[in-house]
């Protein structure tokens, strides 16, 4: 079995939980669909993307150039199919979020093959005030974690499995995600390095075949060559491939010629937003969930309405414990099952968190937290699952009851429901700066 198996005893103990995650992302879905057309105005960044998305449809001229296009593409889609109303806007994020967290507990499953501790962390992630919010917003931010959660379900797949097919499906959602937003960036390199180390420890005694051998883990008949095609280059190509609209713009169309430069005028405006904004905030009050921002907090549709983006106030903070403790496993107890993917979730939420931590954009909001926050989620679900597995529940059932009472106790701003007075934000903001 190769490395990147986990902590599970194997598929004979723990059966597959597709029809519990199945149920869980219907339940999600419904939810999410629930009053999406509320507030019947756009909110917060609402307002730059729906008239993009009218560009697209008309393919009249390119309007905000500073991100790629399958977010928008997304969003026309709805409004296609159900007109130009909220109810159409925003409809796309709640597939894409329902599609988002099947996706992300069946990369779960497939990498631990725990029963427990991906059933757990399915119900974090659906009580996640963050992946909700955003699965209800016609924002970019949803297509990118969606397809980005597609491409890990693929990438463990290829390793579990050890099938080709795994590997080119991975390039293409890893293309798919970075066509969407540029947010995943450092973690799209990610299933390349690991297929590049794998084949290394692998080929112990024949390392100058690295480039070509096809007999050895983790995919076998593929060669590290074959590989870099299906993880490096398919990706690039996938995502030059999401501008094909932009051909067709009746005032200045995208050309063969111009695709290189818009990249380099897309990081441009995206290093020019420079003004500063009441709810900007920086990575570190992120990870204590400080510094969260108001989509909407205003009488709207007939009563006060709002919706705080904001972090599951519990596991946010549960989680980091369990951060460390990966980080720690995965480095001292690298020969214990399951050290390797506690490290790895550990690592992965590190380079989520220093894109925006080194990248020097001025202006960064709380929302930029959503891959990070999956990864500490995840995190969270092994350590306490452990427990669980060892005969010691009450620490998951807790764990669990905790995220979803939360989940319940703030729904009403988390779904822009109606609430009682004007000053009803002060039921929710806990601590002064959540105001």
């Amino acid at each position: 079995m190769n490395t990147m198996n986990a902590a599970g005893n194997g598929a004979g103990r723990n059966r597959d939980p597709i029809v519990w995650l199945g149920g869980l992302a219907l339940a999600f879905f419904a939810l999410a669909l629930w009053r999406l057309g509320t507030p019947s105005k756009p909110m917060f960044d609402e307002i730059h993307y729906l008239p993009a998305a009218r560009r697209l449809i008309e393919l009249s001229s390119r309007l905000n150039p500073e991100h790629p296009l399958v977010g928008k593409e997304f969003i026309a889609l709805g409004m296609r199919l159900f007109g130009d109303v909220p109810f159409g806007w925003r409809f796309p994020s709640v597939v894409l979020g329902t599609i988002g967290l099947f996706a992300a507990t069946r990369a779960m499953w497939w990498a631990t093959l725990s029963r427990s501790t991906t059933l757990l962390f399915g119900v974090l992630l659906a009580t996640d005030f963050i992946w909700f919010i955003l699965s209800r917003i016609a924002m970019l931010d949803m297509a990118m974690a969606a397809m980005l959660a597609l491409a890990f379900w693929q990438w463990a797949l290829a390793w579990r499995k050890g099938r080709r097919v795994h590997l080119i499906a991975c390039g293409v959602f890893l293309g798919l995600s970075l066509g969407a937003k540029w947010n995943g960036i450092p973690l799209l390199v990610l299933p390349g390095l690991l297929f590049a180390w794998d084949r290394w420890r692998a080929l112990a005694g024949r390392r100058k075949q690295w480039l070509t051998a096809r007999d050895v883990g983790p995919v076998r008949g593929v060669s590290l060559l074959e590989a870099a095609l299906w993880l490096g280059l398919l990706p690039i190509v996938v995502y030059l491939a999401t501008f094909a609209p932009a051909y067709f713009y009746k005032v200045q169309p995208l050309t063969l010629a111009g695709t290189l430069h818009w990249q380099t005028y897309m990081l441009q405006l995206q290093d020019s937003v420079v003004k500063p904004h009441n709810y900007m905030s920086r990575w570190w009050q992120w990870v204590f969930n400080l510094r969260p921002i108001w989509f909407l907090y205003e009488k709207v549709d007939g009563a006060q309405r709002g919706v705080l983006m904001l972090g599951n106030p519990f596991t946010m903070l549960a989680g980091l414990p369990a951060l460390l403790f990966c980080a720690w496993d995965g480095v001292r107890r690298t020969k214990v099952k399951g050290s390797r993917l506690r490290g790895g979730l550990a690592l992965m939420y590190a380079v989520a968190l220093a894109f925006w931590a080194l990248n020097g954009k001025p202006v960064q909001f709380y929302y930029h937290y959503e891959l990070a926050s999956v990864f500490l989620l995840a995190a969270l679900a092994l350590v306490v699952a452990d427990w669980w597995d060892a005969g010691v529940r009450w620490p998951a059932l807790l764990t669990a009851a905790i995220s979803v009472m939360l989940f319940i106790g703030f729904y009403p701003i988390l779904a822009a429901s109606p609430l009682p007075r004007p000053n009803a934000f002060a039921d929710y903001t806990w601590l002064k700066s959540w105001r």
